[in-house]
């Protein structure tokens, strides 16, 4: 036991697309869960790691709560309510709004049968004036016993210094986890999957990005060369959707490849070598098999 150190397992909880993976890239000061504008980017519990003088937080970015369509979503929100009990602290985050839909009422109510302290984190403040921020904690303190309420903008970095001293109070002391160097326990495989789902998810249409998975068929490095050879397969649903996955002349794929590389090779720390193939499987996101084979295991 360190008296000087403490350590601890924080859970980033919400609806989808409220800023989750921005706010937990943002803690621990580099990219490490995928972002973007469309719902239900994070389909896994990312966990990063963040370390300090005062001690080491374990962050799990969990997927957006929301009322399931298919299996993979039953994945996702059982992904997130089971997380719930393995953590210190929850943090709950909102946007900045003082209207309380439905979604959020629901996780007020998960929230309900655990006795994990929770913060609330109504992000976006940015794009609201600020007498309104006042209107939304007033609003959200009705809902539920919130251990504190810290507004913050996870884009613009404003205010989120606030948060981390706020999760250290709930955290007791004990050992370093995990090295001090070490952002995250996730694979290399794994990250380039993710970094080339989300350049998917930015270039394609809305309809798309939901039904498309990225496997690793190979990572390599090359021998006696800081070259890494990866060969990678973006699957979908549709052959329409290959169509447009691949573009005119293969324009869009080319414009994902680009945009992945240059993410992978910032972190790997070397060039890579990213070739990416487009294979249709039908409903992959009702099949047991084919969800446990890209990463998505009913046991998590």
């Amino acid at each position: 036991m360190n008296d000087n150190f403490k350590s601890g397992f924080a859970a980033l909880i919400g609806r989808p697309n409220v800023g989750k993976s921005t706010l937990m890239n943002r803690l621990i000061g580099q990219k490490i869960a995928i972002t973007s504008s469309k719902p239900q980017t994070t389909r896994n519990r990312i966990q990063t790691i963040y370390t300090g003088e005062e001690g080491q937080i374990i962050f799990l970015d969990t997927p957006g709560i929301h009322k399931a369509k298919n299996k993979l979503g039953e994945y996702m929100v059982n992904v997130a309510q089971n997380t719930l009990r393995d953590v210190d602290v929850i943090l709950w985050l909102v946007e900045a709004s003082d209207y309380i839909g439905a979604g959020d009422r629901h996780i007020a109510e998960l929230l309900g049968k655990t006795d994990t302290p929770v913060i609330l984190v109504i992000n976006k403040i940015d794009k609201v004036k600020k007498e309104e921020i006042l209107k939304i904690i007033d609003a959200y303190k009705d809902i539920y016993d919130f251990a504190a309420i810290i507004p913050l903008s996870a884009l613009k970095g404003e205010n989120t210094e606030a948060l981390m001293p706020e999760i250290f109070k709930y955290l007791d002391y004990g050992p370093m986890y995990y090295d001090a160097d070490t952002v995250t326990d996730q694979p290399e495989r794994q990250i380039a999957a993710e970094i080339i789902r989300e350049k998917a998810l930015r270039n394609l249409s809305d309809e798309i990005p939901h039904g498309i998975a990225v496997s690793i068929e190979m990572m390599r490095k090359r021998a006696g060369k800081d070259i890494m050879d990866i060969d990678a397969v973006l699957i979908c649903e549709r052959e329409s959707h290959k169509r447009i996955i691949i573009g005119s002349k293969g324009s869009m794929l080319k414009t994902i490849g680009t945009d992945a590389r240059k993410d992978i090779e910032a972190m790997l720390g070397m060039q890579a070598n990213l070739k990416i193939w487009v294979k249709v499987k039908k409903d992959w996101r009702d099949s047991d098999f084919m969800l446990n084979n890209f990463g998505y295991n009913k046991m998590d």
